[in-house]
């Protein structure tokens, strides 16, 4: 049984909202089309409760960190949404930036460039998944690198035209596996997917 916790990798999950159209905000970063249910505030949890690290770009580290550190403390807010904030605001966080002068937040790891042998030894280390939030700098640089194990996509029921694409900038095509679908009741779908490589 040892030998095979031992060769159990860590996995590099994105999550992102998306539009139909494929884009992760609109052309000033506008975020006033995402729908939240239960259902997925439900998925938000059992996906961060499954991991031990966040992976962030310095726009997406930016808001998160300037809103999640606050809400324990609000009391206009729900308890789940203050056990959530909890979780991770407890979370390493790893931001890669070139431009970020610090980072802040409890537990937060600046680097400057990434490094694919790094990843690589990190997915090795004890410990639970990482997930990289929206970012979509990240996502193309890891996409490009063969690092992310899984995407997980929650597909907006909005046509915005134009704005901020996930994937833009790709070298390369990623050829990618469905591994299942889930539908919320908003409307939104969730498009689970894994490079064929993996």
């Amino acid at each position: 049984m040892k030998g095979l916790k031992e060769k159990s990798l860590r996995k590099i999950i994105v999550t992102t909202w998306i539009t139909l159209d494929g884009f992760l905000a609109g052309p000033n970063g506008e975020m006033n089309w995402v729908m939240v249910d239960q259902e997925m505030g439900q998925y938000e949890v059992d996906l961060v409760s499954s991991a031990d690290t966040l992976i962030f770009g310095r726009v997406t580290y930016e808001s998160f960190a300037g809103s999640w550190p606050h809400v324990p403390e609000n009391p206009s807010v729900s308890e789940g949404e203050k056990e959530y904030a909890r979780k991770l605001n407890s979370m390493r966080k790893i931001v890669f930036s070139k431009s970020l002068e610090k980072a802040e937040w409890n537990n937060s790891q600046l680097v400057r460039e990434i490094l694919p042998n790094e990843i690589a030894s990190m997915k090795q280390e004890p410990g639970q998944d990482i997930v990289i939030y929206g970012s979509a700098s990240i996502v193309q640089a890891f996409t490009d690198l063969g690092l992310i194990d899984e995407y997980q996509l929650l597909v907006h029921p909005v046509v915005l035209g134009s704005g901020k694409p996930l994937f833009a900038g790709i070298a390369k095509p990623a050829q990618l596996n469905l591994l299942h679908t889930k539908s919320f009741p908003s409307g939104v779908i969730g498009l689970y997917y894994a490079p064929q490589s993996k």
